[in-house]
């Protein structure tokens, strides 16, 4: 002990400079890390006093926000205003009320959907013949990649079966295609279809056949009807095979489909003439009251709605004739003649009626 006491004295009595040097540069290294320190603290606390502000109601200054998950709104309680709205949802889109159930709803990858024979669980190669840094592939390669896809395509179709149901589910994604339905119309056109695969009803009936049938229930239940000529019109059978294969899976599978109501097509009508709003409306308030009078029982919904909109445009001073009608609607320039005059009849009978009405109350008063 007493020898390293006489040799750090040394030491520092012949090095003082360095002693000292070193000293002033422990003391720039503290200074340093405290002016870095405090500069952190600095920030944290702007980033605190941000976070603060962003969390106050720009009306009040109240902190009470409460977030409303519903509706992905932040609302202030003390004034009600909607502080932020849109917001992000980085949950799941399911729900699962135990672990069992979270268990099987838990997923990787991609929803599987009934649009594909598979349900999109099998891998599917391109056809671009190019690498992963998009440069075209050499002639050997491409026939190495073609022999792939044919040997893949024929693992994803085993049997006859799944061939059916390929060549089903390609049938009716075209057709809803061309008559515009949306994507909840097709998945429940593929379910109906796989319902009548399994209950093996397609036995002596077209693929073709079944799979417009199919689509047509789909888009009644779902209330965005499309007239039997404009289904036939895009499907690969005729009229009367496609009418045949309806009746016969509603009735196997005991669909529940409600009588089309003429009131669902006015809308998509009125938009493909251009008609304004007033017009659309009266047509409703025409079909509304013809269904009240009971005149819309036994005829072609379709019809009544193309004459509704024809009236309406007569009763709202809209140019619009019979012949634009027809070519829009499909529908014979007889018929739209015939229900129109039936519409107005009972348009007439319900204006009389309130008028006589009128004059009784006015007369008891």
């Amino acid at each position: 002990m007493i020898f390293t006491a006489l040799f750090t004295s040394i030491m520092s009595d012949a090095h003082p400079a360095r002693t000292r040097e070193n000293e002033e540069t422990t003391d720039n290294k503290t200074k340093t890390w405290r002016d870095h320190s405090s500069e952190k603290d600095r920030l944290a606390h702007e980033e605190q006093e941000d976070e603060g502000e962003t969390l106050r109601c720009p009306e009040c200054e109240s902190a009470n926000l409460v977030a409303d998950e519903e509706r992905g709104e932040t609302v202030c309680e003390e004034c009600g205003l909607v502080v932020d709205e849109d917001t992000i949802d980085r949950g799941p889109e399911w729900r699962a009320f135990d672990s069992a159930e979270r268990d099987e709803k838990s997923r990787v990858g991609a929803p599987t959907t009934n649009l594909m024979h598979d349900k999109g669980l099998s891998t599917n190669i391109g056809w671009q013949d190019k690498d992963a840094y998009g440069n075209s592939l050499s002639s050997g390669q491409r026939q190495k990649m073609q022999r792939l896809r044919t040997w893949n395509e024929r693992f994803r179709t085993r049997d006859s079966k799944e061939r059916n149901l390929k060549q089903a589910l390609g049938e009716i994604d075209r057709m809803a295609s061309a008559l515009g339905l949306p994507e909840s119309v097709r998945e429940t056109a593929s379910v109906i279809y796989r319902r009548a695969l399994e209950d093996d009803l397609l036995p002596g009936r077209s693929i073709e056949g079944i799979a417009t049938a199919a689509l047509h229930a789909a888009a009644r239940m779902a209330q965005v009807p499309r007239s039997i000529d404009e289904v036939a019109r895009v499907s690969r059978v005729g009229e009367d095979e496609f009418e045949r294969a309806y009746r016969y899976i509603v009735r196997e599978l005991s669909l529940e489909i409600q009588p089309a109501d003429p009131s669902e097509y006015v809308p998509r009508f009125s938009s493909d003439l251009t008609l304004p709003k007033e017009t659309e409306r009266t047509a409703r308030k025409l079909i509304s009251n013809a269904k009240e009078q009971n005149v819309h029982s036994g005829k072609s919904p379709v019809g009544l709605a193309a004459a509704a909109l024809y009236a309406a445009a007569q009763l709202t001073n809209t140019e619009l004739t019979q012949a634009e009608v027809s070519e829009v609607t499909d529908i014979s320039e007889v018929t739209i003649r015939n229900r129109y005059q039936e519409l107005l009849d009972a348009w007439d009978d319900r204006n009389s009626h309130a008028s006589r009405s009128d004059t009784e109350t006015a007369a008891q008063a």
